[in-house]
């Protein structure tokens, strides 16, 4: 039989490490775009802007949803191309770009493509404000919309669960 103050210890560890676990920074919630099919949990309260970029030469009106905790921004960013555009240059092209913004070295590439859809899925490295910055990214090419599903961390290493949460939450409808 265990005795009342080992449980009492036991319990009292289990509730710090459950609690532990918990990270109150990270408010998840439910996001569904307006702009394009897709929904996505972040981990804070999003803004949205919409802007014009060139992929390549493609013009785009670009609507990026993004939160920001503790300097590390989750992003989403969709586009729809033109009648004929071919997604994969869209694609590679948006993955230079981005790993421009950081002056960055691609760390690894790798492509998902199905018969559905394209998905090209990186990590680099470069720095940002002076601070290493570390930039993971899904891309993502269905019908004839892209989205950039992306994590830049600044200066700190994100935790593995959180990376999971961020890109399996994201889903196209």
């Amino acid at each position: 039989m265990i005795s009342r103050s080992t449980r009492t210890t036991l319990l009292a560890v289990l509730m710090a490490t459950t609690l532990a676990g918990c990270s109150p920074q990270y408010d998840w919630r439910d996001y569904r775009s307006t702009e394009a099919p897709y929904t996505v949990l972040f981990p804070g309260k999003p803004a949205s802007q919409t802007r014009a970029v060139t992929l390549d030469t493609l013009k785009l009106d670009m609507t990026m949803t993004a939160a920001e905790v503790d300097g590390v921004v989750f992003a989403v960013g969709s586009a729809k191309l033109p009648d004929g555009a071919p997604a994969m240059p869209a694609l590679q092209a948006m993955q230079l770009a981005l790993v421009n913004n950081i002056g960055g070295t691609l760390r690894s590439s790798k492509d998902h493509s199905t018969g559905l859809q394209s998905v090209l899925e990186f990590e680099a490295e470069g720095s940002q404000r002076g601070q290493p910055a570390r930039l993971i990214g899904r891309l993502i090419a269905r019908d004839q919309r892209v989205y950039q599903v992306i994590i830049l961390e600044r200066g700190q290493k994100l935790p593995a669960e959180q990376i999971d949460t961020y890109f399996t939450s994201f889903k196209l409808n």
